[in-house]
């Protein structure tokens, strides 16, 4: 290793890419996840003025992600040829024109069409963030780099129950309906970060200006090497990648973690206001256990990070999920309940950053992108399925006490699958072992 790059330089470099992009980043993904999920909380007022069933809100909510999913692949080759910053702009603007006509909702048809549209708008948002991060961050930072892209997700998820739930209020103002002017002030956010995003974001290391000539040159030289390291254990194909195995069992995993996230997602503040809540309430309690959240998120990360080990991780996350899920079901009908979601809330998203940096251990260039947009697209089908099952569950039996056991079930499948699957989750970080 060249004298100059000290690990006290390198901790240095990674910091000042961290302090230029990361902020930006989580912002924007928080915009994101409100304009995905701001549903929840407008569906305490909605459903009731358009007539929709808890089966059909659940479609609805869930629709997102079919839409979502069919354009996931697509979307991240896309970023591949031209460049994160111009593609995230204009994945941006298009979602945040089409949450915005979600306040123009009048019936079952005009909802489930906004919704995919929605889901078509955002697709490839993700996972190129995944993917861009591997333009610019050793392996052996990536599970703390995916876990503070994730802090947007429990803050996302409470601050929208909670400015929702207020702006609910806004009630008759202009003629307009509390729901809709949930849609339309929170829609706002994502046009005006697109512009922010084509100023400040930046292709990759060796065109940032920012950086000095001897950070590009380690940077780039340490990634370089990372990509030839995976690549002499056999380089995959865009089309092998969309059939390997360690690929389709890291999208079981998401798929059955995604379906007990966004069951209790978009179903939570209903839960919360059937205890009698009001409004700005059920938004102030639905805020606990996404902020609790967090707990699992750093910690999952820095551990799995620091131990050079995802697998154990992410199978212990997915039973802390499943033992929350379990714990919120007893203790149906009660506030009580709400500590089980925090359980649930830590396992479930400290699963995160000891999945995400799997495909890299085994894809690089434009399979990684093809490859984490597979896994993404497969994973978030359990965005509907979750909803869907936890609506007809609810209309069938009029509690949420078994929908949420189904979800419990869901966690601790992710974790069985995680064990099952040695090969693509148990190998060593090959970089990771590189450095060790």
């Amino acid at each position: 290793m060249d004298a100059r790059f000290t690990p006290e330089f390198q901790r240095r470099t990674i910091l000042k890419v961290s302090w230029r992009l990361l902020p930006l980043i989580v912002v924007a993904y928080l915009v994101a996840y409100i304009d995905r999920t701001n549903i929840a909380v407008a569906s305490l007022t909605m459903n009731k003025d358009l007539g929709f069933s808890a089966t059909l809100y659940g479609i609805g909510a869930g629709i997102f992600f079919l839409g979502y999913a069919l354009f996931e692949v697509p979307s991240n080759m896309v970023l591949e040829k031209v460049g994160a910053r111009l593609w995230i702009a204009r994945i941006m603007i298009t979602w945040g024109i089409v949450s915005g006509l979600m306040a123009t909702v009048v019936g079952p048809w005009s909802f489930l069409s906004l919704r995919f549209l929605l889901g078509v708008a955002e697709a490839g948002f993700f996972p190129g963030m995944i993917l861009y991060f591997t333009y610019w961050y050793p392996a052996e930072y990536r599970g703390r780099v995916i876990s503070t892209l994730f802090i947007a997700v429990p803050v996302a998820n409470a601050v929208a129950s909670v400015i929702s739930g207020a702006i609910l209020e806004m009630d008759g103002i202009l003629g307009l309906r509390g729901w809709q002017w949930v849609f339309i002030i929170e829609a706002i956010p994502a046009i005006v970060l697109a512009f922010v995003v084509l100023w400040q974001m930046t292709d990759r290391p060796a065109v940032a200006q920012w950086l000095d000539a001897d950070e590009k040159e380690w940077l780039e030289g340490a990634l370089a090497a990372e990509r030839r390291t995976v690549e002499a254990a056999g380089k995959l194909s865009v089309v092998q990648v969309l059939t390997d195995p360690r690929v389709l069992a890291i999208s079981a995993i998401y798929f059955f973690s995604a379906t007990a996230n966004y069951g209790i997602t978009f179903f939570l503040p209903q839960i919360v206001k059937s205890l009698g809540a009001t409004n700005f309430m059920t938004g102030l309690l639905t805020a606990i256990p996404y902020t609790i959240g967090i707990v699992g998120l750093l910690a999952f990360g820095y551990f799995s990070d620091r131990f050079k080990e995802r697998r154990r991780h992410l199978i212990a996350a997915a039973v802390i999920g499943g033992i929350g899920f379990l714990i919120a079901a007893s203790l149906n009908n009660s506030y009580w309940a709400l500590a089980g979601m925090s359980v649930a809330t830590i396992g479930i998203y400290g699963s995160r950053p000891t999945m995400w940096p799997m495909p890299s251990q085994f894809l690089t260039g434009a399979s990684a992108a093809v490859g984490i947009a597979l896994i993404n697209s497969i994973g978030n089908l359990g965005g509907y399925v979750g909803p869907f099952v936890v609506g007809w569950i609810r209309d069938s039996t009029k509690s949420f006490e078994m929908g949420v056991y189904f979800l419990a079930g869901c966690a601790f499948a992710s974790g069985l699958v995680a064990y099952l699957a040695r090969r693509a989750t148990g190998a060593r970080d090959q970089t990771l072992g590189a450095r060790a």
